[in-house]
C-alpha cells in the first residue's frame, strides 16, 4: 500500500509558537506510519517555511531550524500537482501531499489563512477549512453568530478605535466591573485582562490593542468553565465535558499550561442534565460555525445555571495531556485513535 504524504505544519509568527512545537510533536510521534509519511513544515517566526528532516525531538525543544536539516519549501499552485516545491541545492524538487495538517495556534493556522492557501493549492485540509477558522477566532463575529440561534452569550462591546477610550469607559460602566478585556483575535488568554474597576481599564485596554488592532469589552460571568471536544465531518463524536476549577482570577496563559492552582476535571461536575444541554449546544455551534474535522467548544456555566457560550478554539491542544485529547479518552478514544482518525477523516 503507497504512503499518503501529509504536511504537519508547526510554528508560525503567532506568540503561540512555542505552543505549537509542543502539539506537533506529539501529533508527528502518534501518526500511523505505515499507513501516512508524515511531512514536518515548520514555519519560522519570521514567517519563512522549511521542510524538517530531523529527529522529531528538535521540534519540542526549538532546536529544528538547522541549516544540517531544513529545506526551505514553496506550495505548488497547479492545476496538476497537488504539493510542496523544494528549493534544494540540487535545485527545485517536487513533493506530493494527500493532505495538509495544520497544527499551528494563532495566526497564521487559527485564523484561516494557512488552511484557505492550502485550499487554494486543492490541497486536503485537516481539521476546519478557512471560513471556520476565520469566524471562530473572532470572538465578536462567533458571539453575533451563536447569538442568533438562541445560545446565551456574555454581554460586550467591539473596538476598533483606541482614540474612542471615552466610549470605552461608558461601555465599561454599562456592562459593569468586573469585566474582560480582549483582543478579537488572539488564543491562549494572549492579551486579555480581567479589570475590576475603572481604574485598572487604560491599562488592560493599552495590553489588549498590543495583540490586536480591534478589542472587546465582555462581561465576567461569574460561575465556572466548561469544555466539549468534537471529532467529526457529518456524523460528529462528542467527548466527554471538562471542568476548569480556578483557585483566584482566571483561567490565563500561565494557568493554562501550568496548572499552578488551578484543576481540570474530567468529567465535569455537572448534572446529566446540564452534560447534554452543553454537549447538544456544543454541536449546534459546530455545524453553525462550519467547523469540520475537531474543535473545542467552550462555555461558563453561571451560578444561576445558565449555560453560556465562550469561545470556539479550531486548532486546541494536541499534546497527548492537553484538553481535547484528554476528553476524547475519556469516551474510548486513545490520542494514536484521534490523530490518525482525524487525517483519515480527509485522507481516506
Amino acid at each position: 500500500m503507497t504512503k499518503k504524504s501529509v504536511a504537519i505544519l508547526f510554528g508560525g509568527t503567532s506568540p503561540e509558537y512555542p505552543i505549537s512545537l509542543q502539539s506537533a510533536h506529539a501529533v508527528i510521534t502518534h501518526i500511523d506510519t505505515t499507513k501516512y509519511q508524515p511531512i514536518p513544515l515548520g514555519i519560522t517566526q519570521q514567517g519563512q517555511w522549511f521542510h524538517f528532516r530531523g529527529h522529531p525531538d528538535l521540534i519540542k525543544s526549538d532546536m529544528w531550524c538547522q541549516e544540517e536539516s531544513c529545506t526551505e519549501v514553496r506550495l505548488c499552485f497547479s492545476a496538476d500537482k497537488k504539493g510542496l516545491i523544494e528549493l534544494s541545492k540540487n535545485g527545485e524538487e517536487f513533493i506530493e501531499l494527500s493532505a495538509a495538517f495544520p497544527v499551528i495556534h494563532g495566526s497564521p493556522g487559527e485564523d484561516g489563512i494557512i488552511p484557505g492557501l492550502f485550499e487554494l493549492a486543492e490541497i486536503p485540509v485537516v481539521g476546519c477549512g478557512s471560513l471556520s477558522s476565520a469566524l471562530c477566532i473572532n470572538k465578536d463575529v462567533a458571539h453575533r453568530m451563536v447569538a442568533s440561534i438562541g445560545i446565551s452569550v456574555p454581554k460586550s462591546r467591539l473596538f476598533t478605535d483606541y482614540r474612542s477610550f471615552t466610549n470605552i469607559c461608558l461601555a465599561a460602566q454599562v456592562i459593569d466591573y468586573p469585566l474582560f478585556v480582549k483582543p478579537t483575535k488572539m488564543g491562549s488568554s494572549f492579551g486579555i485582562s480581567m479589570v475590576s474597576s475603572a481604574n485598572e481599564l487604560k491599562d488592560a485596554v493599552d495590553h489588549a490593542f498590543s495583540y490586536d488592532t480591534s478589542i472587546v469589552l465582555e462581561e465576567a460571568i461569574d460561575g465556572f468553565e466548561v469544555g466539549c471536544s468534537i471529532l467529526g465531518i457529518e456524523d460528529l463524536i462528542v467527548g466527554e465535558l471538562d471542568e476548569i476549577e480556578l483557585t483566584d482570577g482566571f483561567f490565563d496563559y500561565e494557568e493554562k499550561y501550568n496548572l499552578i492552582t488551578s484543576k481540570i476535571h474530567v468529567p465535569a461536575r455537572v448534572s446529566q442534565k446540564t452534560s447534554k444541554a452543553i454537549k447538544e449546544a456544543a454541536q449546534k455551534i459546530y455545524r453553525l460555525l462550519r467547523c469540520s474535522g475537531f474543535a473545542r467548544i467552550d462555555f461558563f456555566v453561571s451560578t444561576s445555571g445558565e449555560i453560556v457560550f465562550n469561545e470556539v478554539n479550531t486548532v486546541p491542544g494536541l499534546t497527548a495531556h492537553s484538553r481535547y485529547p484528554t476528553m476524547m479518552k475519556a469516551v474510548g478514544l486513545d490520542f494514536s485513535t484521534v490523530i490518525n482518525g482525524l487525517i483519515g477523516l480527509v485522507v481516506e
